[in-house]
C-alpha cells in the first residue's frame, strides 16, 4: 500500500506526517531523536492490516515546521503537543500509541497522564527508567559544547549515530537519507533543544503508575542496541503489568529497518482489533 506524506495545521505550523490507508483504527507513531523515517518500513504493512498508521514529524524535527526551545522539547511538552495533533487529525475515543526512543517516554506520558485514551502501548527500543540520555546525546546537554559545536559538527556526528543504530542495515544511500532533515539549520537547532532536555526523570516518574497500568504493553527489542539496552526491557517486561517482550536478534538501535515484517507483524497482532 502506498505510504503518503501530508500535513496538518498544529500551532499555527505545518505538521508532517507519514500514513497509509484512510480507514480502521489509527495508531499513532512517535520517533525520538531521529524522526518519522525510522516508521517508514511498517506503515505501509499496518496499513493493509486494516490498521490508520500515522507517523508524526516532531515540531522542528524531520519534515515539521516550527522549532523547539528547550523549554518546549521537554517530554512533557512534546506530549501535550501530540494530543494537540490528534485533535487537529480530529482523532477522538481510543487511539494506539507505539514510541521509538524518547518517543516512548511521550508515549508513556500520554498513557500516564490521560492525554489521550490509549488502550494500547507498543514501545520499540525506547527510553526506559534512566536509561537516557545516551552519551553521544548527552554531552550536547553542556551549553558551551552545544554553543561550539557547528552545522557541519552536528551533521557528521547525527550521521554516524544514524550509521550505528542502523547496523546491517546501514547503508552509505540508508545513511543520507536518515540524516537529510539535519542538512536544515532550524532543525539542528531542535535537535540541539530536545538534547538539552533530554532527562531520565520524566521516565524515572512514571514507574510508580506504570506499575499501577493495566494497559496491555508491548515492548519490541533489537537485541544488539548498546545504548537502549534489552536488559532495560527485560526489568520493564517483569516490573509493569501486562507487558509482553519481543526480541529481535541481530538488530540495533532502529529495528524497523533490519525486521520490518518482523516489527510490522508483531504491532498488527497487537493493534488489530
Amino acid at each position: 500500500m502506498d505510504v503518503l506524506r501530508t500535513a496538518v495545521r498544529v500551532d499555527g505550523e505545518d505538521a508532517s506526517y507519514l500514513t497509509a490507508g484512510r480507514d480502521g483504527p489509527a495508531v499513532l507513531l512517535l520517533h525520538g531523536t531521529y524522526w518519522s523515517r525510522v516508521w517508514l518500513p511498517v506503515v505501509g504493512r499496518l496499513a493493509k492490516a486494516g490498521l490508520r498508521p500515522l507517523a508524526v514529524d516532531l515540531p522542528g524535527l524531520g519534515r515539521s515546521g516550527g522549532e523547539l526551545t528547550a523549554e518546549t522539547a521537554t517530554v512533557p511538552a512534546l506530549a501535550e503537543w501530540v494530543a494537540r495533533f490528534a485533535s487537529a487529525l480530529g482523532l477522538s475515543g481510543p487511539i494506539a500509541v507505539a514510541g521509538h526512543d524518547i518517543g516512548g517516554a511521550v508515549a508513556q506520558h500520554l498513557l500516564v497522564h490521560d492525554l489521550l485514551e490509549v488502550p494500547r502501548l507498543a514501545l520499540v527500543n525506547s527510553v526506559l527508567y534512566d536509561s537516557w540520555p545516551a552519551p553521544h546525546v548527552a554531552r550536547f546537554r553542556d551549553p558551551e559544547v552545544a554553543a561550539a559545536t557547528t552545522g557541519g559538527e552536528l551533521l557528521a556526528a547525527r550521521r554516524r549515530a544514524v550509521a550505528a543504530a542502523l547496523a546491517g542495515a546501514a547503508t552509505e544511500e540508508l545513511i543520507a537519507d536518515y540524516a537529510d532533515p539535519w542538512t536544515d539549520p532550524r532543525v539542528r537547532r531542535s535537535w540541539l533543544a530536545m538534547a538539552v532536555a533530554a532527562d531520565s526523570r520524566y521516565t524515572l516518574d512514571l514507574v510508580p503508575a506504570l506499575r499501577r497500568s493495566t494497559t496491555p504493553k508491548l515492548l519490541i527489542w533489537g537485541e544488539d542496541d548498546g545504548f537502549e539496552r534489552v536488559e532495560y526491557a527485560e526489568r520493564f517486561a517483569g516490573e509493569i503489568p501486562r507487558t509482553a517482550l519481543v526480541r529481535i536478534p541481530g538488530a540495533d538501535h532502529i529495528p524497523t529497518e533490519n525486521a520490518p515484517g518482523r516489527i510490522a507483524d508483531a504491532l498488527i497482532d497487537f493493534f488489530a482489533p
